[in-house]
């Protein structure tokens, strides 16, 4: 396969070697190698390259989606984008049902934090200009948060420390919503402080 072949049987920026191999090409690690020291391709993870032609155009949150499967942006990433921290976040976190990985490449720093599979649910798709990405649901980004952090909020001043902005969270929440995706979580001590984050 020429690199021209590979431009015109890939229509998105970022892809892997299966689809190269779904869209009827043939390729070898040494091609995909080459290419990148040619600075034609970024390498994100091994079998996974985004073309460097299209750089300006990918943004990190498609990148976090596309690097670990099944994946969504959650905790600080999320709460950040909704405005409940006011911590600028310079990682994208994720949660999976995956074992804890990060990753680092072009685009950043990368970070995937484990939940039961029983939990992985409360994500949206947001569809952009070069993909696609999944962002938790302003609730269950709280809610995945506390239940990741529950071991360090054991008093008062553990939850003061979070520091959400309470204007926000009275905005942007929906109650019933919220206290439908907390009891699915069947956590007491979660209750305690989820229950706070309410007006």
């Amino acid at each position: 396969m020429k690199y021209e072949d590979l431009i015109s049987s890939i229509r998105t920026p970022i892809f892997s070697k299966t689809d190269v191999i779904l869209a009827g090409g043939k390729i070898f690690d040494y091609q995909l190698t080459r290419w990148v020291k040619k600075g034609y391709l970024l390498k994100l993870k091994n079998g996974i390259y985004a073309f460097n032609k299209d750089y300006e155009k990918i943004k990190g949150e498609e990148v976090a989606s596309a690097l670990y499967q099944p994946s969504y942006l959650s905790l600080e990433s999320a709460l950040s984008s909704y405005g409940f921290i006011p911590e600028m976040v310079y990682s994208y976190v994720s949660v999976t049902a995956k074992i804890n990985r990060a990753f680092d490449n072009k685009f950043g720093h990368f970070i995937y934090r484990h939940v039961k599979s029983e939990l992985f649910w409360g994500y949206r798709e947001i569809k952009t200009d070069a993909g696609r990405y999944l962002i938790a649901e302003p609730e269950k980004a709280l809610l995945d948060y506390l239940y990741l952090n529950l071991s360090k909020i054991n008093s008062e001043s553990d939850f003061e420390n979070l520091r959400f902005n309470e204007d926000r969270l009275s905005e942007t929440l929906d109650k019933e919503k919220f206290s439908r995706y907390l009891q699915a979580f069947e956590i007491k001590k979660l209750k305690r402080w989820a229950d706070r984050c309410l007006p």
